[in-house]
């Protein structure tokens, strides 16, 4: 999907979350506060008023309202284009009282940033500017043409024309503002909460693959007795079917299928129900699982491991956390991704801390947009040559977002900085010149050994056959 028709189904999707009978409320509100302000001007104010006309715009409103109510279901919601009538007609309805009661020298000419509010946070780009631009269309009408307000003595209301002019100016200003405004924080609230969705699948998905763990090795403990007493039961047959050899060689086969399952038991995991590694593992295993997936590419990763200053010298073990491993997992591809040829992983812990950082030595990341890594749905356009060389890729910046949540979610920070970068001291590796991600815990956070998240000692169930 391209980012323009990205950004149409964005629109498309927010106005069909609006119920029609929401927008049918905001009317009856607006029809009541029509109304009242008509009474109001006539009645204590004696404005002279076309009142027939008046109330023929607000019965007009009406109609809509009762026709919309009888016909369309309670649950109804709006398409794109449906909103985009409702609130259009609402427009100019609006402008057409305010044609009937002296124009912009009427002080609720300021309501007509109503519809251009609402078009902005529940459509799409192209209804937002066309409302937009028939908002401002009718208020510089407005301004020019329309009907005077008098009292009932003759005498003609107006406001000096420097206010008209500055009124007209305040509203367009308003117009462009709110609307570029509510536009832009809808559509960032939208692409936040797309992506934080797929930020949970993406976790409930490494989740589902670690219970399977569990599952594969309580069923290799669970088989291990009945395929030990199948062994056990055709190694006597064997033996006491010298004089069959044809009963003999099936009694055979069933040990050799026997051996089968144990060696396919064994591969899918050797330990008990509750075993410990599916919960924890040494630092340098957990960043191998993450990287296994992209380690067959046609890149080289390399992997350097050791305790920073004030370390042990034996390496911690960490949680085992579906986060860490899917984050650390969407670095490692994002490094593999763009780089030339060379992927380093490395990783160093202290007593206070533990640290992983990913470079490669590809382009490294765009100066104006790495600021802004780790936001959703962020894309720069590509050069011809990057088109040339990687045509299939169409990333959106979803992945560095999912990464970056899951991994702050397990306690971490992240920072992200280009090799070549002259504020980037990486002199024992002149090589990383290329993206550099560095992960960093609180070792507190995810030691699985000492501390509130360590993981209860115990002794696993040999699996035995």
């Amino acid at each position: 999907m391209t980012e323009s028709n990205m950004g149409l189904w964005r629109g498309q999707q927010r106005s069909s979350w609006i119920r029609l009978r929401t927008l049918i409320v905001l009317r009856w509100v607006a029809i009541v506060g029509q109304i009242a302000a008509i009474t109001v001007a006539q009645r204590m104010y004696d404005l002279q008023l076309e009142l027939g006309l008046c109330y023929l715009a607000i019965g007009v409103s009406v109609v809509g309202n009762l026709v919309a109510i009888f016909v369309f279901p309670e649950n109804k919601r709006l398409s794109e284009f449906e909103n985009f009538l409702m609130v259009l007609f609402d427009l100019l309805q609006l402008a057409f009282l305010l044609y009937l009661t002296g124009g912009l020298h009427n002080p609720f000419a300021l309501l007509l940033l109503g519809p251009v509010t609402i078009s902005a946070n529940v459509m799409g780009l192209r209804s937002t500017l066309i409302i937009g631009g028939t908002a401002i269309v009718l208020v510089t009408l407005l301004a020019e043409f329309h009907l005077p307000l008098r009292t009932d003595m003759g005498f003609l209301m107006r406001v000096p024309d420097i206010f008209v002019f500055g009124n007209w100016i305040a509203i367009i200003i308003a117009i462009v503002f709110l609307g570029a405004y509510s536009y832009r924080i809808s559509a960032e609230v939208v692409s936040m909460s797309e992506a934080l969705s797929a930020t949970h699948m993406a976790l409930a998905r490494e989740q589902k693959l670690t219970d399977l763990g569990g599952v594969v090795a309580a069923a290799a403990h669970e088989l291990g007795t009945p395929l030990a007493t199948i062994k056990l039961t055709s190694a006597e047959l064997i033996e006491e079917l010298d004089d069959r050899p044809d009963l003999r060689e099936d009694a055979a086969l069933i040990r050799e299928q026997a051996d089968r399952c144990r060696d396919i038991l064994r591969d899918m995991g050797r330990a008990g129900k509750d075993d410990l590694h599916l919960r924890q593992a040494p630092l340098s295993t957990v960043i191998h699982e993450a990287a296994e997936p992209h380690m067959g590419r046609g890149k080289i990763v390399h992997f350097e491991e050791g305790p920073g200053e004030g370390g042990d010298v034996q390496q911690p073990a960490i949680l085992r956390k579906p986060e860490i491993i899917h984050g650390m997992r969407n670095l490692i591809q994002n490094a593999v991704d763009f780089s030339r040829a060379n992927v380093w992983v490395e990783s160093e812990w202290t007593e206070d801390q533990i640290v992983v950082r990913i470079a490669d030595d590809g382009r490294g990341y765009s100066p104006h947009m790495i600021g802004r890594i780790g936001d959703p749905f962020m894309r720069r356009r590509r050069s011809d040559a990057e088109k040339k060389s990687r045509p299939e890729y169409e990333g959106m910046g979803l992945g560095l977002f999912i990464a970056k949540t899951l991994l702050e979610r397990s306690g971490a920070s992240l920072s992200f900085a280009n090799g070549s970068d002259p504020y980037q001291t990486l002199t024992d590796h002149p090589d990383h010149r290329g993206a550099v991600v560095k992960v960093s815990w609180p070792r507190a956070q995810i030691d699985a050994q000492h501390g509130k998240n360590a993981v209860p000692i115990g002794f696993n169930e040999q699996f035995k056959i």
